[in-house]
C-alpha cells in the first residue's frame, strides 16, 4: 500500500515512509474496502444543520444558555491610567465575549453615569431595560509612574443588598502585558462564578508550530493570540507540541541527528519552567506523536524502535518504554482520555486506510470506531469530560474537516465545511472550545471556535502555522 507523508520535510528524512507517519495524513485510496460495524445503521447523518446540533452543549452548565452581563469601563486615574484602564476593560470585554455563556451588554445601552467603585453603582439603572444586565463589573485603574493598582468587582445587579460576588485588587507593573494578565484572570474568575466552577481558560496559551523564523519551531501564544513568541530554536523542524497536564512541560517531535549522523523523528522535551530542553531518550528509527497521561506520570507515542511503527508508553523521563500495539501496518496519534485515563483512542491503517481505533491504557481491548462513510480519519482528541471526540475526517468527496463524536450514543456534528483543510483539532480545558489549523484563508493557520462550531477567530496571521495544543490554565 502507497501513502505519503505529510508534508516534503518528512520524506526528506525518512529512509522508510512508514516510518515518517508523524499524524497520518494522505493516504492512496488504494486498499481494503472499508468494512462497516454492525451498529453503524444508529449513527445518524453527518450532514448536520446547527439546529441538529443540540446535544452539544456550549453553555454554563446551571441551566441556562448564557447570562447578560455589562463590563463598564475602568476609570482611569493617575498619569498612566488612561490607555490602560482602556486596555483592561477591553481585554476583560473581549474575554467574556468569546467564553460561550455570555451575551455582553453594548455599550450603548449604558447609563449615562459609568461606576468607577461600588458606591457609584446605580443597580436599577443596570438592571432595567435597556442595558437589561444581569452583572456587571466596574472598577477602576490607578497608574503612577511604573506601579499601577487596579481595583475589581463583579456584581449581581438584580439583588441590590448583595456583596459583590467577586472583589479584587491587583497590583503590578504598569504595563501592557502586566495589565492584559490581570485582566484575563479577573475575566476568568467571572466566568468561574457563572459556570458553575468550571474554570475559564482567559490564563491559558496554545502551543504550536511556527515557520516564521525559517524552520518549523514551537511557539506559543495566549489563547486569543496575543503575546506570540519562539519556544525553540532548534533549526530544525520540530511538530505535534503538546502540554504535560500541568503546564510546565511541552513534549515535541523533533529532527535530530542520531547515531552515525542519520537524522531521524525524535520526542523532544521542553521545560517551561527552566526554559530550555531537557534530556530524553533516543530510539533507533522513528519516534513521534507524544500524548501525555491524565496525571503527567507517562508519555505514549509512536516508534519503529521494533520494526513497524507502533504505539509505546514510558514514564515521564522516557524510561522503561513498553509496547502497546501488535498489527501490521502504522499505529499513530494516541491521545488519553482525560477522564478516566483508562482508554486510549489513536490512528491505524491496519485496515486499508487510516481509522480511529480504542484500547485500553495497557493495549488490550483495540476497537475500531465505526463511521458511516469511507475516507481517512485522523487527528483525534478528547473533550475534558471523556465524552466527546473530536477529529479531522476526509470523506471521499470533500475536504478534511473537523467533526464531533459523543462516544455514547455515536452522534456526529460537523463543525467545519467547505472552508479549505480543517485538521488538528484540540479541546481548551473549560470544554467549550476548540483550536485547529486552517487553510480557509490559502496559507496554513492557527484558528479557535466554540464548540458548536460557532464563533470561529483566526489566531496567526504570519508565516505557516500548524498543531495547536492547548494548555491547561496557568497556576
Amino acid at each position: 500500500m502507497a501513502f505519503d507523508c505529510l508534508g516534503d520535510e518528512l520524506n526528506t528524512f525518512a529512509a522508510d515512509k512508514k516510518t515518517c507517519l508523524l499524524s497520518v495524513d494522505r493516504y492512496s485510496l488504494r486498499g481494503a474496502t472499508l468494512l462497516f460495524a454492525v451498529f453503524l445503521v444508529a449513527l445518524v447523518s453527518v450532514q448536520l444543520q446547527a439546529q441538529d446540533q443540540a446535544w452539544i452543549h456550549t453553555g454554563t452548565g446551571l441551566g441556562v444558555q448564557k447570562f447578560r452581563v455589562a463590563v463598564a469601563p475602568f476609570a482611569p486615574q493617575g498619569s498612566v491610567a488612561p490607555a490602560l484602564a482602556q486596555e483592561f476593560s477591553d481585554v476583560v470585554r473581549a474575554d467574556l465575549d468569546f467564553s460561550g455563556i455570555i451575551d455582553s451588554v453594548s455599550a450603548s445601552f449604558f447609563p449615562s453615569q459609568a461606576p468607577s467603585q461600588p458606591s457609584e453603582l446605580n443597580f436599577e439603572a443596570w438592571s432595567s431595560a435597556p442595558a437589561s444586565s444581569q452583572f456587571v463589573a466596574l472598577g477602576n485603574l490607578n497608574g503612577t509612574g511604573t506601579d499601577a493598582a487596579i481595583q475589581a468587582w463583579f456584581f449581581d445587579v438584580r439583588n441590590p443588598s448583595s456583596a459583590p460576588l467577586i472583589s479584587k485588587i491587583y497590583r503590578g507593573q504598569a504595563v501592557d502585558q502586566q495589565v492584559r494578565l490581570y485582566a484575563h484572570q479577573f475575566a476568568e474568575e467571572i466566568l468561574e462564578k457563572l459556570s458553575g466552577g468550571v474554570p475559564g481558560i482567559a490564563t491559558t496559551q496554545i502551543a504550536y508550530v511556527s515557520s516564521r523564523s525559517g524552520t518549523k519551531e514551537i511557539w506559543v501564544m495566549d489563547y486569543d493570540g496575543a503575546a506570540q513568541h519562539q519556544l525553540t530554536h532548534l533549526k530544525t523542524i520540530s511538530l505535534t507540541p503538546r502540554w504535560s497536564p500541568d503546564g510546565s512541560r511541552v513534549a515535541f517531535t523533533c529532527f535530530e541527528p542520531g547515531r552515525n549522523g542519520v537524522v531521524s523523528p525524535q520526542i523532544c522535551m521542553y521545560s517551561m519552567i527552566t526554559d530550555k530542553l531537557i534530556s530524553w531518550p533516543r530510539w533507533s528509527g522513528t519516534t513521534s506523536s507524544p500524548s501525555w497521561s491524565p496525571d503527567g506520570s507517562q508519555v505514549m507515542f509512536m516508534s519503529s524502535m521494533q520494526g513497524d511503527p507502533e504505539l509505546f508508553v514510558a514514564d515521564a523521563n522516557g524510561n522503561h518504554p513498553k509496547r502497546l500495539t501488535f498489527s501490521v501496518g502504522v499505529n499513530t496519534s494516541p491521545a488519553w482520555n482525560p477522564k478516566t485515563g483508562q482508554q486510549v483512542v489513536f490512528v491505524s491503517d491496519r485496515g486499508g486506510t487510516p481509522q480511529l481505533y480504542t484500547m485500553n491504557s495497557d493495549g488490550t481491548n483495540v476497537d475500531k470506531i465505526a463511521l458511516p462513510d469511507m475516507g481517512y480519519v485522523i487527528d483525534p482528541a478528547w473533550s475534558p469530560n471523556g465524552e466527546i471526540l473530536a477529529f479531522s475526517w476526509r470523506r471521499p468527496d470533500g475536504n478534511y474537516d473537523i467533526y464531533l463524536m459523543d462516544m455514547a450514543s455515536h452522534q456526529l456534528a460537523q463543525l467545519t465545511r467547505d472552508a479549505g483543510r480543517n485538521e488538528r483539532p484540540a479541546w481548551a480545558p473549560d470544554g467549550r472550545h476548540i483550536v485547529f489549523e486552517s487553510t480557509r484563508t490559502g496559507s496554513r493557520e492557527i484558528w479557535s471556535m466554540l464548540g458548536d462550531g460557532s464563533q470561529v477567530r483566526q489566531l496567526t496571521t504570519q508565516g505557516t502555522n500548524e498543531s495547536p495544543n492547548w494548555s491547561s490554565p496557568r497556576q
